[in-house]
């Protein structure tokens, strides 16, 4: 039986090295570079794992799901943002883009084989079950998530509206798992929401990046325009997970002047070292009219405030970035997520494609976000008393990508935080553990409410800024 394997072995190896050099000589055909040698005892290794499992295995195995498996283990060891997409995850993946599908309402990633919640999309059946960012999602119903790929356990959560699904989650803090009954419904994302916060101050809120989020941002800014002179403007992006970066370009040309650098990319291809201008070529996709030229003029230069988190990610660190760096608008909030990776989709012959992080987006003064974040000009808590929501970011994850600038520091080497000089004696204090358990079990506060603190210290800038303005300092 050894020799049958060995045998079919070298032949599985010889189809490999086949493939691959078929597709190096398609990748380099125009770039006139050198084939790199193959490895050859590597691949002679996979084809032996390979015929073991046909000839041994318990069950027989079809050719195309070890394949499928094999691909799919080769990009989810890599970071946790590359992926294999099968032909019914790739059309999610586009209809996603377009802003409605059916599912439950999290943006999700994978850490130790299980899901880990980044964060849940407002208005979902998620958010208002109280899912929160850094839950642990370790069921499905009966099934464990554990060896689940995370292509799986997102097709296992989506399907037709109004039927249910049980999550159990990990969540910390808690001894006991969280069960939770969930209803799917079509879930349509509104990417842009604006109002009036007080006369004079508008406030506009980026919800996620789709195809159309820039050309309905300017449709915001003209209503807001039109209802009087505005003094100041709040941009939130808070629990933003991100989303099409030519949709981030479209944001911030709408605030920066025309050509203003937005984001620029660095990898091992010239096709992923490209810089991102306010410039119709770089915002719009598909779309002949320049939705851009009806930005009302006043936007260019009336005071603005930038509201980033913990759950503000990918897209909207490439706002907060562009515009903390040409000086255009004050960053407040907590540290945002760290993504500061570009993923490009590469459709594959058989309808399905493969996620692969290409490079990473560094901002105009050519900072590095990926694995640290946003850091805000002004660090306002989410409560007056100096309190936020412990929230998963990008360093978090295992095998994330390094930053490829700046050192990271462990969190384990991290000095802790110097305690209050009125801080009660370690256990003492248990009216305040009391309190820290409501807070943790309350359910998120409703952003651009009545209670959002964060808003209300960005108003109050805004407003010390347009005494200044107005004062001529």
């Amino acid at each position: 039986m050894r020799s049958k394997l060995q045998q079919a072995g070298l032949v599985f190896t010889g189809l490999c090295a086949g493939v691959l050099i078929s597709l190096n000589f398609s990748a380099n055909a125009d770039k006139n570079s050198a084939l790199a040698p193959l490895p050859v005892e590597e691949l002679r290794n996979l084809a032996d794992v390979f015929n073991a499992i046909k000839q041994g295995y318990v069950e027989p195995v079809e050719d195309k799901k070890l394949i499928t498996h094999a691909i799919s283990g080769m990009l989810s060891n890599l970071d946790p943002h590359s992926a294999y997409l099968d032909a019914e995850a790739f059309k999610e993946l586009q209809v996603g883009t377009q802003g409605e599908f059916g599912g439950l309402g999290i943006e999700v990633g994978s850490e130790d084989g299980y899901v880990k919640v980044i964060s849940p999309i407002e208005d979902t059946p998620a958010f208002r079950a109280g899912i929160k960012a850094g839950d642990l999602i370790i069921k499905l119903d009966d099934t464990s998530v554990k060896g689940l790929s995370l292509n799986d356990a997102v097709k296992k959560m989506r399907g037709k509206p109004k039927t249910s699904i049980v999550l159990t989650i990990a969540r910390k803090g808690e001894a006991k798992p969280i069960v939770v009954t969930l209803v799917r419904e079509v879930i349509k994302v509104q990417s842009v929401k604006s109002k009036m916060v007080e006369p004079g101050y508008a406030y506009v809120r980026v919800v996620q990046f789709q195809e159309q989020t820039a050309a309905s941002l300017v449709q915001h800014l003209e209503k807001l325009a039109r209802q009087g002179e505005l003094k100041g403007l709040v941009l939130d992006l808070r629990n933003d997970p991100g989303g099409l970066l030519h949709g981030a370009v479209g944001v911030s040309a709408a605030f920066l002047p025309p050509k203003a650098l937005v984001v620029s990319t660095d990898g091992r291809t010239e096709d992923a070292k490209r810089k991102y201008l306010a410039v119709p070529e770089d915002y719009l996709r598909g779309v002949r009219d320049d939705y851009m030229r009806n930005v009302p003029a006043s936007i260019k230069t009336v005071p603005m405030v930038v509201l980033v988190n913990g759950g503000s990610a990918s897209a909207s660190e490439i706002v907060a970035g562009a515009l903390q760096d040409h000086k255009r608008a004050v960053v407040m909030g907590t540290q945002s997520f760290g993504k500061g990776s570009v993923q490009t989709i590469i459709p594959l012959n058989s309808n399905s494609a493969i996620k692969l992080t290409t490079a990473r987006y560094f901002t105009p003064n050519g900072r590095s976000i990926q694995a640290k974040g946003i850091v805000p000009d002004i660090l306002v808590e989410e409560t007056p008393n100096g309190a936020s929501r412990e929230r998963l970011r990008e360093a978090d994850l295992e095998r994330h990508l390094s930053n490829g600038k700046d050192p990271e520091v462990p969190r384990s080497e991290a000095a802790p935080a110097a305690p209050r000089k009125d801080a009660a004696p370690k256990g003492k204090d248990k009216d305040k553990d009391k309190k820290d358990e409501a807070d943790e079990s309350r359910p998120p506060f409703e952003i651009a409410g009545k209670d959002d603190y964060q808003l209300a210290q960005a108003v109050n800038l805004l407003k010390g800024l347009q005494i200044l303005q107005n004062s001529g300092k």
